[in-house]
């Protein structure tokens, strides 16, 4: 039976979008990271890759890992995987604590003065 006769005032997403996997599904309910801080400005660096079949690594963590092979603000990961950045926060942390990825918090205030952060930021930002 087709998922639109059981609903028909439902509104669908078209055939070719594929399923929809909730965010709460990719952190397994959790809303918080395990440790650290990830505010949208701190700076994830990719350590190592995974290697295949690494348990707790899913598909989202693998591209985020890759991603950060160039230092990523949380913003951009967040824009880049069209995820929200609380879920990316929450993933962020199962890398951390996989070893796969470090973080870089801004060191001073001289740092934010850099016009190119802002700019990151503030295109990671629009693009959610």
């Amino acid at each position: 039976m087709n998922p639109r006769d059981e609903h028909p005032d439902a509104q669908w997403i078209g055939e070719e979008a594929g399923p929809i996997v909730r965010p709460y599904v990719l952190t397994r309910g959790r809303t918080e990271p395990t440790r650290g801080r990830f505010d949208l400005i701190t700076l994830a660096v990719a350590v190592r890759s995974p290697s295949p079949g690494e348990p707790g690594v899913t598909p989202e963590c693998h591209a985020i890992v890759r991603l950060c092979r160039q230092p990523q603000s949380v913003a951009e990961i967040a824009a880049h995987v069209n995820l929200p950045a609380g879920t990316v926060r929450v993933l962020l942390s199962d890398l951390f604590d996989h070893g796969l990825i470090t973080l870089q918090e801004p060191h001073s205030e001289t740092d934010m003065h850099d016009e190119r952060m802002y700019r990151a930021v503030l295109d990671g930002l629009r693009a959610l």
